[in-house]
């Protein structure tokens, strides 16, 4: 049986929750055990913030789940010259300090495009800070069909680190783990705005990694 927390946090479940299982037993010797509560919560959050669930992944031609847990909180066309080369429909997902943050691939795919840019910790509630904030965005060639979709990741106010071990060249298979972004962020799934795709979500909903469908996709613009 797996345990439901992510590799990718190794180092932070080490040093943090370590450190506060630390502290919460040493407040039992002190005299103090009532103290180990404000460490021992710490330890519960950086437990919760690196769990990390097994997903039934939703089969079907054209299927493109969601690359993150949160809320969708737009939808809308925008620009993508960096690889997309276009007008996309871009869908933003925006994700809560308590939901599950490693990120999944919407899509199977080759990795083509992998780019870094180094900005400012604005709060990842805020739409627009995409803008501005640090992110890695990630541009994919679909297998089935052949038309390129991005997944951005972007850092908030409380998230400082992306974590994406992902080179050109890479294949993924659909609701494929690709890395996570560490305490509170936004994630976006953009699709060339040219390709048939019906929208299976709507801004408020709640989306799971990998289970959610965001839309499906028709290039041969069937159905």
């Amino acid at each position: 049986m797996r345990i439901p927390l992510t590799p990718y946090g190794l180092k932070e479940l080490l040093l943090y929750g370590g450190g506060t299982l630390l502290l919460a037993a040493a407040c039992f010797p002190l005299g103090v055990p009532w103290l180990a509560v404000v460490p021992g919560f710490l330890f519960l959050f950086v437990l919760s913030f690196f769990r990390d669930f097994d997903r039934k992944i939703p089969g079907g031609e054209g299927v493109i789940v969601s690359p993150a847990d949160g809320k969708i909180d737009r939808i809308c066309e925008v620009e993508d010259e960096e690889f997309i080369g276009g007008r996309a429909l871009r869908i933003d997902i925006f994700l809560a300090v308590y939901s599950v943050h490693v990120n999944r691939m919407p899509l199977a795919g080759e990795v083509r495009y992998t780019a870094y840019e180094e900005g400012v910790y604005r709060n990842a509630i805020n739409p627009d800070c995409a803008e501005v904030n640090q992110n890695r965005t990630i541009g994919m060639i679909a297998d089935d069909g052949g038309f390129r979709v991005v997944v951005r990741q972007i850092v908030g106010a409380i998230a400082r680190r992306i974590v994406s071990p992902v080179s050109e060249g890479d294949r993924f298979a659909r609701g494929e783990r690709f890395g996570m972004i560490k305490f509170g962020s936004r994630t976006q799934f953009s699709i060339a705005a040219d390709v048939p795709f019906e929208v299976k979500v709507s801004v408020g909903d709640r989306v799971k990694g990998g289970a959610t469908v965001l839309g499906i996709a028709r290039p041969g613009g069937d159905g």
